[in-house]
């Protein structure tokens, strides 16, 4: 299939534009660089073999998209484009919903003008909220906590919506949990511009010397050591799961959701001992207060996912810790350092 990949430079949508380009579909990537570097596709096309094409362009300029299909024609659309900082969005959200779900209806209303009525949406496992109830199941009330959050949960009602309106549509919504590591490589991986939000790249970042410490926020909640646990999922994993809900709907019609994880959690301080373990060095950290709307143990019931399409996550923790360090330590400055 001719496949639209938005948001393709960044770190999950590189990893699957090339198992998509491994499997023998043809890509076209769109991003606008805002978080980015094409070098993440010089690398993809390194390593698989093949070229993609490549449109740099917003979602909020109409006109761009509206070439993009004309001259591209792509059969399928796997939309990844979109802001993603918890802590930014609290600070600027006209910013996450003009970006996220303005930018999205665009892309939608080029689909519908171009019948191309198949997407898989890249969503979050943030729309279920601080829900201290696990595992999580996909049939769960969505309430998410912060803007970010909630651009994915009005994104999924717009495509719910949409999939319930037109029944030509077919939609997947994938409901990610955490997702780490790196290409096996090294050459490409998470490049977070600025202070990384996620713990990985946080953790990765010191042990390569970039920062001094990790801060551990809360070591009083009602887990086996105190801190936080969390479903983390390796993003090859992850990749092959888009591979996975692409092939499931290209052959059926309406909205199906799925969530991608590995129904285990790891605490923080589990991470920080295998990330130490494959670094082969302490990584140091500093215990601080709780954050607002954490959740003491979040992590998926992917039950669905392994029985509707054979996929399931089959990394592990210490695979997860030593492929993101492989990518750090070939890369301490990320894509910067053209290595």
């Amino acid at each position: 299939m001719r496949i639209l990949v938005t948001g393709g430079t960044g770190y999950i949508g590189s990893h699957t534009t090339l198992e998509l380009l491994q499997a023998g579909h043809d890509v076209v990537v769109m991003d606008n660089l805002a978080n980015s570097s094409t070098e993440s596709l010089n690398r993809v096309q390194e390593l698989s073999g093949r070229t993609a094409s490549f449109v740099q362009a917003d979602l909020l300029d109409p006109q761009a998209l509206e070439a993009i299909f004309a001259e591209h024609s792509p059969e399928a659309v796997i939309h990844f484009a979109g802001l993603k900082a918890v802590g930014e969005s609290v600070a600027k959200p006209l910013h996450y919903y003009r970006n996220n779900v303005a930018g999205t209806l665009n892309l939608l209303a080029a689909m519908d003008r171009h019948d191309v009525r198949t997407i898989v949406f890249s969503s979050s496992a943030t729309v279920y909220g601080a829900s201290e109830e696990v595992p999580l199941v996909e049939d769960m009330p969505m309430d998410a906590v912060n803007p970010y959050g909630r651009t994915k949960e009005q994104i999924e009602d717009i495509l719910a919506d949409l999939g319930a309106s037109d029944e030509r549509w077919s939609i997947a919504l994938l409901r990610y949990f955490n997702p780490v590591g790196a290409h096996e490589s090294g050459r490409i991986g998470e490049d977070p511009t600025g202070v990384p939000n996620n713990l990985l790249p946080f953790v990765a970042q010191v042990a390569v010397g970039r920062r001094e410490k990790v801060m551990v926020f809360g070591n009083d909640y009602n887990t086996p050591d105190g801190t936080g646990v969390r479903d983390y999922i390796h993003v090859m994993d992850l990749a092959a799961g888009h591979l996975a809900a692409l092939d499931y709907i290209a052959a059926r019609k309406g909205v199906k959701r799925w969530n991608l994880g590995t129904g285990n959690g790891s605490s923080v301080l589990e991470v920080l001992a295998a990330f130490s373990k494959a670094a082969g060095k302490d990584v140091p950290y500093e215990f601080a207060p709780r954050r607002p709307g954490d959740a003491a143990v979040s992590y998926a019931d992917p039950s669905a996912a392994r029985a509707e399409l054979g996929w399931s996550a089959g990394r592990s923790l210490d695979d997860m810790c030593r492929d993101h360090w492989n990518w750090q330590k070939q890369n301490p400055q990320g894509y910067a350092t053209q290595a």
